[in-house]
């Protein structure tokens, strides 16, 4: 995984969703055209810390082309029915972890990635910083189990994707500015 800043393609990707109709513009065309040629996935990522700060939330992925059997952080790809950001987290986080399961997002900031996946397509994933308020974990089939791992032993846990201490590391620098009333309880 490369670290990229992928800004710049979703804000295309953005002024697309709105401009398509019977009679397309020729930027909608030039950008239809460019998003085809970039052949990427928006794949959002949530770092769960527990209450205290002291753990992460990891699952451990089921039945995966990539990474089948490691753990990962939850979340998913941007749906065209998800109207903002934040909408799209929500609904990846409900769908994986249960509507019970509260977390509290920091959303004016986050940590991209790239990723190309064994099919050949390639992943922008954001990674955004949650703090668990309150709820009972109910996994879906994507997932075999989870574990709250200790941020202090994460190196040593196994088996998870590769990039997890890197991106931990770089989230949690948002510790620093991150005001509590910025949080968003989804």
């Amino acid at each position: 995984m490369r670290v990229l800043s992928a800004s710049f393609l979703f804000l295309e990707i953005l002024s697309l969703s709105g401009s398509v109709g019977s009679n397309p513009s020729p930027r909608t065309f030039y950008l239809s055209f460019k998003m085809k040629q970039y052949n990427f996935q928006y794949c959002q990522k949530i770092i769960v810390l527990s209450k205290d700060k002291k753990e992460i939330f990891l699952c451990k992925r089921k039945g995966e082309a990539d990474y089948d059997g490691v753990f990962s952080f939850i979340g998913g790809k941007m749906e065209n029915s998800d109207k903002t950001i934040i909408e799209g987290l929500k609904r990846e986080k409900d769908e994986e972890v249960g509507i019970n399961f509260k977390i509290k997002i920091y959303p004016n900031f986050c940590l991209n990635l790239y990723f190309t996946k064994s099919d050949g397509n390639a992943m922008i994933m954001p990674h955004y910083l949650a703090i668990h308020k309150t709820g009972e974990i109910d996994l879906n089939e994507e997932y075999s189990e989870y574990k709250w791992v200790k941020i202090d032993k994460l190196n040593e846990f196994e088996p998870k994707i590769p990039t997890i201490p890197h991106a931990l590391k770089e989230i949690l620098r948002l510790k620093q500015i991150a005001e509590e009333k910025e949080f968003v309880l989804i």
